[in-house]
């Protein structure tokens, strides 16, 4: 038994070093989108801060999912971030699977400067929309009568450019119309959808972004309007992209044809072949094979040396 897993381990372990040393060189070659897809997620939080400054709170508007789904309550709200903790971790730990498991079909590198590609494209335009009408939040800490509700007028820009982080990213307001955590959960499950293997886990993310949304307006933490938004938005923001960009190779494929078996059908025309050639007459060795023979008084010429024909049996 210790044997066998020690056997595995060290499989593991070289699969772990040669998928790395794959990455750091996509990494070298990609380190830029990334690195930019990264800084924009800063400037996405800052601006989502900076709304707050110009927030003004007032009687929250009247909004059809508030009618049909119940108030969860400030001490439940933390079911709807739990449940987008669970995606957003579900998701990194499988654009890293290609580093654990044998059967892989994406690169890391390759992923990630996708999945930030859509997340820039759909931020843009939510800085945008929050930016052209400001909404009264309905979230609790965003109502009137909240300390949080209003930011005191900042001091000095380093005070806006720290966005106060955390407390300023949790208990942000204004920055309604769309929704980020849908943005980050169709984004994932989008990308799971096009590029994961599962299938039951594809319709399992449909499920999970579906109760997310209805979570997020029973929490009171967007409007309708702003989960509805991010729907639509989202998924013709990845369509369009993806066809901007070019398409990941599949590694699935790569490995089928270095260590698969030819299949039967392949077996068949083979033979066919081979048949055809034999009927005709023909050699079945491969051409590169072939080397020019020549005799002359008992010896075979092969390739310019010389070699002796047995011409007798037996020791005859």
């Amino acid at each position: 038994m210790s044997f066998y897993i020690g056997r595995e381990a060290s499989k593991l372990w070289k699969r772990f070093c040669a998928e790395t040393t794959t990455e750091i060189n996509l990494l070298a070659e990609n380190w830029k989108y990334l690195l930019a897809g990264v800084f924009f997620q800063y400037l996405h939080g800052l601006a989502a801060h900076g709304v707050h400054y110009i927030h003004r709170p007032g009687p929250t508007l009247q909004d059809l999912g508030f009618m049909l789904l119940p108030e969860l309550g400030q001490d439940k709200a933390y079911i709807s971030e739990s449940l987008f903790s669970f995606i957003f971790l579900s998701f990194v730990l499988w654009t890293f699977h290609p580093f654990i498991f044998k059967s892989k079909k994406i690169y890391t590198v390759h992923i990630w400067c996708r999945v930030l590609s859509f997340l820039v494209a759909s931020q843009a335009l939510r800085i945008v929309t929050f930016y052209a009408t400001q909404l009264p939040g309905p979230n609790y800490h965003c109502r009137e009568g909240s300390k949080l509700a209003r930011l005191p007028r900042p001091d000095s820009i380093v005070e806006v450019l720290l966005i106060n982080f955390p407390h300023g990213v949790i208990y942000g307001c204004g920055d309604l119309i769309f929704s980020s955590h849908m943005i980050f959960t169709l984004v994932f499950v989008l990308t799971y959808h096009r590029y994961g293997t599962r299938r039951c886990i594809k319709q399992l993310g449909w499920f999970l972004a579906v109760c997310q949304s209805l979570l997020i307006v029973a929490s009171r933490k967007h409007y309708s309007v702003d989960v509805v938004v991010a729907w639509y938005t989202v998924n013709l923001v990845v369509f369009f992209v993806e066809k901007k960009l070019p398409e990941l190779p599949d590694r699935t494929n790569i490995a089928a044809t270095m260590l698969l078996p030819l299949s039967t059908k392949d077996k068949d025309e083979r033979t066919k072949e081979e048949n055809h050639k034999l009927l005709n007459g023909n050699s079945i060795v491969d051409p590169a094979d072939w080397r020019q023979r020549t005799q002359a008084n008992g010896k075979i010429m092969e390739d310019g040396h010389v070699h002796h024909a047995d011409t007798a049996m037996n020791g005859a």
